[in-house]
């Protein structure tokens, strides 16, 4: 079971990056695998599971899900299920079903012409397990998967368990528009939370149980040691990169604003070094676009300009490949005071007001499903001004939260 560790410690390593910083040594989280495998995998015993992971599915240790659900005495894994991106976490477009060839277990994809286990994928579980690490954002879609696997679990009357992992950007601030209920869309929009949400996936999971009547035989399997104010650095945990494009917590911190712009017409340089720290366009003066930017004095970030020749195929569409854009680079400088989503918004407002002819806001509709929010970035509102706009959702959503947090 050994080769798989090091298969992720050295492809992984290299492909994604992963690290863990001195200022965790002082903590231990265990997470939901930790406490399952400290447990013996007693819950699990005796039943024929479903694994639905990727490769942040790993114990402190580095140890793959795969292989200690595998090899553990009484439990028998007997399929796989994958989210986007895939098993490995590399995909970039629509998943194929397939066989991991280490226990020749099927795997079968939850991001292709399927986006819930069927009744043939499920035939013969007793157990779901989901363990997959979140980014605390509302738009990321495993946290959409997760609820799909758990209508899938309630309608063919299969427990479902969750291995609880930290929220990385924190448990404590949640901040942007709640979505509308009439708005709830597949994967990237399955639930009335705002877009920075300030939940584990465990407890998500207990709301989407819970306010979303979906009935699942639910079973979260807690953490150990964490506290909501962490930040995933702090725990102590090998920080895994959960897609091509969250490469670090850097990233993971600025998503739930600048994760906006991804539908839009400029580019966050997929395929280079930085994703959502930087983009831009050929039609950006980045000189006068930083300035822009500085002048609103934005809460824990600063702006440099930049240039750059992007060099690989966006995985949503083509941007400017092989065309030298200017841009902008974001140096977060406080991320306690860091609000993401207003940051993005912000940054939205500017690029918009300096080229309305160029930058198409309304593609944001796609993550957000808020015209209220196209509305006002198109109308330059001031930011504090639409953060109040947000508050009387936010406060009900808080009010809901709290009835499901667990730490």
């Amino acid at each position: 079971m050994f080769y798989r560790r090091a298969f992720y410690l050295i492809v992984l390593a290299l492909a994604y990056g992963y690290t863990m910083t001195a200022r965790a040594q002082d903590y231990h989280v265990l997470t939901g695998i930790d406490v399952l495998e400290a447990e013996h995998f007693s819950p699990l015993v005796g039943k024929n599971v479903g694994l639905i992971t990727n490769q942040t599915g790993i114990d402190r240790h580095w140890q793959s899900d795969i292989d200690l659900l595998y090899h553990a005495k009484g439990v028998h894994l007997v399929a796989l299920f994958s989210p986007e991106h895939g098993i490995r976490g590399i995909g970039t477009t629509a998943i194929s079903n397939g066989v991991d060839s280490a226990t020749g277990l099927p795997i079968y994809s939850l991001f292709g012409k399927t986006r819930k286990p069927t009744r043939e994928m499920l035939k013969g579980i007793d157990a779901l397990v989901f363990d997959i690490q979140d980014v605390g954002t509302r738009f990321y879609t495993f946290i959409g998967t997760m609820k799909e696997c758990m209508e899938a679990a309630a309608e063919h009357h299969i427990e479902f368990f969750v291995l609880d992992r930290p929220n990385p950007i924190n448990g404590l601030q949640f901040e942007g528009p709640v979505l509308d209920p009439a708005q709830v869309f597949e994967l990237a929009g399955t639930f009335p939370i705002p877009i920075r949400h300030g939940m584990t996936v465990g407890e998500l999971a207990m709301m989407f149980n819970k306010e979303g009547k979906i009935g699942a035989d639910l079973h979260v399997i807690r953490m150990k040691g964490w506290k909501r104010w962490m930040w995933f650095d702090q725990t102590g945990l090998p920080w895994v990169s959960p897609s091509p494009k969250i490469i670090d917590l850097y990233e993971a911190e600025l998503y739930p604003g600048i994760g906006l712009l991804e539908r839009t017409d400029v580019t966050d340089k997929q395929g280079l070094t930085r994703p959502f720290e930087e983009f831009g366009a050929p039609w950006i003066n980045a000189t006068r676009l930083v300035a822009q930017l500085n002048e609103r004095k934005i809460p824990g970030v600063r702006f440099v300009p930049i240039r750059f020749v992007p060099a690989k195929e966006n995985y949503l569409n083509e941007k400017y490949l092989g065309q030298e854009c200017e841009g902008v680079a974001i140096d977060v400088i406080n991320r306690d005071a860091l609000r993401p989503v207003a940051c993005g918004v912000e940054v939205l407002e500017t690029l918009y007001k300096l080229y309305p002819d160029r930058f198409n806001v309304d593609e944001i509709w796609h993550v957000t499903r808020s015209r209220e929010l196209i509305e006002q970035i198109k109308h330059d509102v001031p930011i504090d001004s639409i953060e109040k706009s947000w508050q009387p959702a936010l406060k009900k959503f808080a009010a809901e939260r709290r009835r499901f947090l667990l730490y």
